[in-house]
């Protein structure tokens, strides 16, 4: 892919500006965090397949950031190239080519994650 994102910069170079908005709004950025936590709580869902769905709304939402954020943590709680694959596919087949297009960016994120781990 031509002009492909560097995820793991990308998510870092994020992260840095993440830390001046908890200084700077602090009462947001918590908000923001306890929904996150509580929405991937496992439950009726585990975390993976939590992850799995966020990623294909990454896609749906064309949101390069949260591409890199959700196929990070994929690879950390081991998720599979096949089970990212096949959550990719759902985004594609629901919202056809733009989520086709923008499901090479998940993969590209998530093999650059997983060659990190290597």
């Amino acid at each position: 892919m031509s002009n492909e994102v560097n995820y793991p910069e990308l998510t870092h170079a994020i992260s840095k500006h993440l830390a001046t908005l908890r200084a700077d709004v602090p009462e947001v950025m918590q908000g923001f965090n306890d929904m996150a936590r509580a929405a991937t709580r496992d439950g009726a869902l585990d975390k993976k397949t939590k992850e799995l769905i966020a990623l294909a709304l990454g896609v749906a939402a064309r949101c390069d950031g949260c591409l890199g954020f959700h196929a990070q943590t994929l690879v950390k709680l081991g998720a599979s190239k096949t089970e990212v694959e096949e959550a990719l596919a759902m985004a594609v087949y629901m919202g056809g080519g733009p989520s086709l297009m923008y499901s090479a960016h998940a993969l590209a994120a998530f093999e650059q994650f997983s060659a990190k781990t290597a």
